[in-house]
């Protein structure tokens, strides 16, 4: 932990120094259409029809699930299980700690529940497979500290990571980072420019495709949907999304990371490393949920997330427009992790 928590502050330091020479006036004026959180990136969970006490319950389903490329069969209750999450591929990742695999009562569910037990995460969490685990030990001593919050509040995703961050001891902390650090972020995302994008609906706290094939403009939106929906509804961990971005965006997003825009915008790739692969305890962004990192700068944005480290990206954040974050976002999410 002595070693972890060093390794930290020589990283943050290091970086502030780079940040400061590069992040320009010390008050950068906000953009003209730094607007509202978007419904696309902070999805709402809507809320649930009230039941009819006088309707018959129904049967609990107890049909044996199974996804592509398993042998494993979970019922729905088992799939649900919030302290023994499905685990489909077994191989694909290490032995999971007790408070990645089972979390611990009360309290704390499952790290793997939410973030998978590869890690890769999904569109309303954050893909901790390969992340510093400098970087994320800062983030939870963020959520219990109350720092870091989200832009729209009670987001729900949000809401539980501060229950977690609440209740988890240091030692869990430690545990569960070192895992997911020791872990390969792997190709999970298909990024398609497009002029139209599939009509949504909302499931669980994502957006998923009309099941008509239906589709719509896009928009200055990137809607990012699964790539198998009943995989992805049984918590597959090899099933991944496809994220559909405005034509033109990725060229526009390159020319920020790459270079950033004549002193308005400092690169990405001044922290993040070359082609976004992240530099010490600066996290990587290549290959990540396009809809998380809007969420993020959205929140650095707004305030909302103010924990020891955001002061690196204050100035920079301040200065882009919500064309910036889209366009950046979009071709983060292009590149091979």
């Amino acid at each position: 932990m002595r070693h972890l928590m060093r390794f930290l502050v020589m990283g943050v330091a290091s970086v502030a120094a780079m940040t400061a020479s590069a992040a320009g006036p010390s008050e950068p004026p906000v953009p003209h259409n730094a607007g509202l959180p978007p419904a696309w990136a902070y999805v709402p969970i809507p809320p649930a029809a009230p039941a009819d006490p006088n309707a018959p319950k129904p049967a609990p389903d107890t049909t044996p699930k199974r996804v592509p490329h398993s042998d494993v069969a979970l019922t729905l209750a088992q799939i649900r299980d919030l302290h023994d999450p499905p685990d489909w591929h077994p191989d694909d990742h290490p032995p999971m700690p007790e408070i990645v695999g089972r979390g611990r009562k009360p309290g704390i569910f499952a790290c793997a529940y939410c973030h998978l037990p590869n890690g890769q995460g999904r569109p309303e969490n954050a893909g901790l497979a390969g992340l510093p685990a400098a970087y994320i030990v800062q983030q939870m001593a963020d959520f219990k500290s109350g720092a870091r919050k989200s832009a729209v509040p009670k987001l729900v995703p949000i809401m539980m990571m501060l229950n977690v961050a609440a209740n988890a001891h240091e030692d869990d902390i430690v545990v569960a980072a070192e895992y997911f650090a020791s872990l390969r972020f792997k190709p999970w995302i298909k990024v398609v420019e497009s002029d139209t994008a599939p009509k949504t609906r909302v499931g669980g706290a994502m957006l998923v495709a009309l099941e008509d094939g239906s589709r719509e403009p896009i928009g200055a939106r990137i809607i990012e949907v699964p790539e198998n929906l009943t995989a992805t509804e049984l918590r597959d961990s090899k099933s991944g999304f496809i994220a559909y971005v405005p034509k033109g965006s990725l060229k526009k997003g390159e020319a920020l990371a790459l270079t950033g825009n004549k002193g308005r915008v400092t690169a990405c790739v001044a922290c993040h490393g070359a082609d976004l692969q992240g530099l010490g305890p600066v996290p990587p962004l290549a290959g990540r949920s396009p809809s998380y990192i809007v969420r993020q700068l959205y929140d650095l944005r707004s305030g909302a997330r103010a924990g020891a480290w955001s002061p690196l990206m204050k100035n920079i954040v301040a200065a882009m427009s919500d064309d910036d974050i889209l366009n950046v976002a979009a071709y983060a999410a292009s590149r091979a992790p």
